[in-house]
């Protein structure tokens, strides 16, 4: 969006990845039930639920927090809950209480697409509402898809920045979330096109997970840069994994050697920046993605964002453009030595 850098500056309360493509085939037509799903009566408190992959993520407690704001303005009942780390089995059993509970938007950042997307029929059935945002799941399985930033977007930006640092050659490797991550099998998808379309002599080595913990990536950064010692950098497409990376490269002596780029809050990359060690950070603006998921949740359920619809009005963020059923936030953003310290979040 023009607006987006401006953006980044609204937010006090945020702090930072990335992001969802469902990875397979819908299983099933959406249910009739929810189609027909009366809005809340007159008077009725809204009662939204909000899914991260797991709340003790630094990138999740901000997006609650810009969903806390959203809420507040818009006089809803905020319910925020998800698993302690990434766990879609969880995410599920708090969707099947969602549903004994009759909330009446449920809103989820999946960690597996197809394995989230049945328990969402189910809701969707039962006359709730249902909205992913950050990781989307099965299309059927929801209405709409709040979209930080297109996995296309997100791919060429970090393909990019990535070919910039390494001179358009050498080996570089992914660290990434998990295995089943949807959305970061996405971006991997769309890197590895951009690769493929754009720089035939950049090689990727390979792509291991982390599983979104700092000191798990770190081992893994230390084991790569052993294992292929040509690397020239190392892509942390996880938030957790980003400083991982940095403190491995910084611990085993290679800074300037190993370039560390990936996906990333500000705040918590800020040293490894500054001293050199990570070269760029990629993001959006995490509390809004927050405070757009809960307006576009409000919408939902009072039936004034419609399937066709093209715009959404999100309070002071203003309006959002939606394509086909993605509500976008806006473009990746670069953070670098040279702007990083402007931002606080």
């Amino acid at each position: 969006m023009k607006r987006f850098p401006s953006l980044f500056l609204v937010a006090g309360a945020t702090a930072a990845l990335f992001l969802s493509a469902c990875g397979g085939k819908s299983e099933a037509p959406a249910p009739a039930a929810s189609a027909a799903a009366p809005a809340p009566a007159a008077g009725k408190q809204l009662k939204i639920a909000l899914m991260p992959k797991a709340k003790g993520l630094g990138y999740f407690i901000s997006v609650k927090a810009g969903a806390e704001k959203a809420a507040k303005e818009l006089g809803v009942d905020l319910i925020y809950d998800g698993p302690t780390d990434s766990n879609a089995a969880k995410q599920n059993e708090i969707v099947e209480n969602w549903i004994t509970l009759g909330e009446d938007v449920i809103c989820v950042a999946a960690e597996n697409a197809e394995g989230i997307s049945t328990a969402l029929r189910k809701a969707q059935a039962a006359g709730i509402k249902v909205l992913t945002y950050d990781a989307d799941a099965q299309k059927d399985a929801r209405s709409f898809f709040v979209n930080q930033a297109t996995p296309k977007g997100i791919g060429d930006t970090l393909t990019d920045e990535a070919a910039r640092l390494m001179g358009g050659k050498g080996e570089f490797a992914i660290i990434t979330a998990s295995v089943t991550a949807s959305n970061q099998k996405s971006w991997q998808n769309f890197i590895e096109a951009r690769l493929k379309e754009k720089y035939p002599d950049i090689k990727l080595v390979t792509v291991v997970p982390g599983n979104d913990m700092k000191d798990q990536s770190q081992t893994v950064a230390t084991t790569l840069m052993s294992t292929y010692p040509d690397l020239k950098l190392i892509m942390a497409i996880s938030t957790a994994a980003v400083p991982g990376a940095a403190e491995a490269v910084k611990q085993a002596g290679k800074v300037g050697k190993v370039k560390v780029i990936g996906l990333g809050m500000p705040n918590e990359n800020k040293p490894y920046v500054n001293s050199g060690v990570t070269d760029s950070v990629i993001l959006w603006n995490t509390g809004d993605l927050g405070y757009l998921t809960v307006y576009a949740a409000d919408a939902l359920a009072k039936g004034t964002l419609k399937p066709g619809d093209k715009s959404i009005k999100a309070g002071s963020l203003g309006t959002f453009e939606i394509q086909d059923d993605n509500i976008l936030l806006g473009k990746p953003y670069i953070f670098n030595k040279d702007n990083i310290n402007k931002f606080d979040f």
